[in-house]
């Protein structure tokens, strides 16, 4: 026999199915690749328009990133966004990971409503500047320990 709780949580499972995706509200509840990476090779931090900050931490082995992780400030749409997000980022190389888009990850998250598309162009943007770090950090090593200095 079921409890009220959990009866109140289907309630509230079913009314969030008719807004967002399985997947988005997979990637909310349970966000992967979620905290900090220690001696991270690339990482970036982008304020949105809406607010919302979002980090993102690569790390990369031989040209491919081996782990992508994410923090976000944001709502349930950004962490389901930095989490596909990254999720996509992993095991591509740089070229390939430089191309996730907004609409990838939307579509991999199987949609979001208009007024939340903004949370995946914040991630995907993240991810790159991100990439743009570690290329930075790649062509001149120095910064990664004056990065380490400052505490990113």
């Amino acid at each position: 026999m079921s409890s009220s709780w959990e009866e109140f949580e289907e309630l509230i499972k079913q009314e969030m199915r008719k807004i967002y995706s399985e997947a988005a509200i997979e990637h909310s509840m349970n966000p992967k690749n979620l905290g900090e990476l220690e001696d991270a090779d690339g990482f970036a931090r982008v304020i949105g328009p809406c607010g919302d900050t979002m980090e993102i931490w690569l790390k990369v082995k031989n040209g491919t990133i081996a782990q992508a992780t994410f923090l976000t400030d944001g709502c349930g749409t950004s962490i389901a966004s930095g989490s596909m997000t990254t999720e996509l980022a992993k095991g591509k190389s740089i070229a390939e990971a430089r191309k996730i888009s907004q609409e990838n990850v939307l579509n991999a998250l199987g949609g979001l409503p208009e007024e939340s598309e903004h949370c995946a162009l914040l991630a995907s943007n993240t991810l790159k500047e991100a990439i743009k770090d570690y290329l930075a950090m790649k062509k001149e090593p120095w910064k990664k320990a004056y990065h380490k200095h400052i505490g990113h």
